[in-house]
């Protein structure tokens, strides 16, 4: 394996949506009920043993043709009809997942979708970004029930480059889209919304360059969106809708270095969880980075104790990437974690939420390569106990680098 392909492999959760780059983090909270340099070693680094783990991989397919074939976003109307998204389109229709063709996506890094929301069987919309070719921008889709089709969004000025990177609804009627725009050099908050006639955007300047990684709605009027802010040392930043206008609302940070919140999950006006990593020290020392997962009560957001596989070296570092729920006391995160040896190997992290704390939940690796590279980036809760969570794992095969990763669990709650 070249060096550089290394870096990718170890770097892709966190560059692909930043700057139209070729790899890296794309978040969703998903909302409840499904409204959410190295060393190569000659056989993957040992996982977290997988042993007693109440999730077990399903058989997802890989589109066609597609050598890249990650899930970065998920979203379902009900048990039968749950879509997963990213650089492949899959659908359940609650017997089989079947994997159908979205325009511009071709799994060669070229584009990439990184929202969904799940209306019903017969609308869905899908939205992400072209970072490569004759017509970079960002990309709007709807599904009919029969196929997807590039859908007008908001119009921009040739000066105007828009991304989205996050998706949420409450209805057919108030659907949101949420990322970032730069124009002439200043950087400004993006918010697209769908009114079930047409899309429009409102802008916000954004002086300290804020980038929306995950968003999520409880209500019309209670939309949360969250990422970072003040490059290059990050900060923890949240914005939130209530029903007016979006106002950015104070988020904390842990340790002395860089913070990000990569997902965010709406319950109601008093709960909202957010999640992604914390770095412990500042720049120019290095140190693992570390989970992070911060807690709205109706007044503040406070950060709350999250556990961690390791760090045993500089090199493991743990990040939670997206969000889905039971119920106020049943509440999953995730994203992975990295081997303490420095060999990039990289493996799923799973965290549970009993109402009272949070805890690493034993959780599969199935890479088939010699590379072990497994990521979980979204989930969803089609119904009460039906756990979905989505990602990509190292398929190292002739046709195929990355292929789709799908967990599954019934909770019995």
């Amino acid at each position: 394996m070249k060096q550089s392909e290394i870096v990718m492999r170890t770097n892709r959760c966190f560059v692909l949506k930043k700057r139209g780059l070729a790899a890296g983090a794309v978040v969703i909270g998903a909302g409840l009920f499904g409204f959410a340099i190295a060393v190569i070693q000659a056989t993957p680094a040992q996982a977290q043993a997988d042993t007693g783990s109440i999730f077990e991989v399903v058989r997802t397919p890989n589109e066609k043709g597609h050598f890249n074939n990650d899930l970065f976003a998920a979203s379902a109307s009900s048990p039968k009809d749950i879509w997963a998204v990213g650089e492949s389109t899959i659908h359940f229709d609650g017997t089989k997942w079947t994997a159908f063709p979205a325009p511009m996506i071709n799994g060669d890094n070229s584009a990439f979708l990184q929202g969904v929301v799940a209306i019903s069987p017969t609308l869905a919309w899908t939205a992400g970004n072209v970072v490569d070719g004759s017509s970079p921008g960002q990309l709007i889709e709807q599904w009919n029930g029969t196929e997807w089709s590039v859908f007008p969004g908001p119009s921009f000025t040739p000066d105007e480059a828009p991304e989205i990177f996050a998706m949420t609804a409450t209805s057919a009627n108030d659907v949101w889209a949420i990322g970032n725009l730069v124009e002439d050099g200043l950087g400004f908050s993006l918010f697209e919304h769908f009114d079930g006639t047409a899309w429009t955007a409102t802008t916000v300047l954004a002086p300290d360059f804020e980038s929306l990684d995950g968003a999520s709605a409880d209500a019309i009027d209670d939309v949360w969106a969250v990422g970072f802010k003040g490059l290059p040392t990050d900060h923890t930043f949240a914005t939130h809708w209530d029903g007016k206008q979006w106002k950015s609302v104070a988020t904390p940070n842990a340790g002395k270095g860089r913070n990000r919140l990569l997902a965010v999950l709406a319950l109601g006006p008093n709960n909202a969880w957010a999640v992604g990593f914390s770095t412990p020290v500042a720049p120019p020392k290095q140190a693992a980075t570390l989970t992070l997962i911060e807690h709205w009560n109706g007044t503040s957001w406070m950060v709350v104790p999250s556990p961690n596989v390791g760090p045993n070296s500089v090199s493991q570092s743990n990040r939670l990437i997206g969000l889905t729920a039971n119920s106020a006391n049943d509440i999953w995160a995730f994203g992975s974690y990295f081997a303490d040896n420095g060999s990039g190997h990289q493996m799923t992290l799973v965290l549970h939420w009993n109402g009272t704390n949070w805890t690493i939940a034993p959780s599969p690796d199935p890479t088939k390569g010699t590379f072990l590279d497994d990521v979980l980036f979204a989930g969803v809760v089609p119904s009460s106990g039906d756990v979905w969570i989505f990602g990509s794992e190292d398929e190292a095969s002739p046709t195929i680098d990355f292929a789709t990763l799908a967990i599954h669990a019934t909770t019995g709650r």
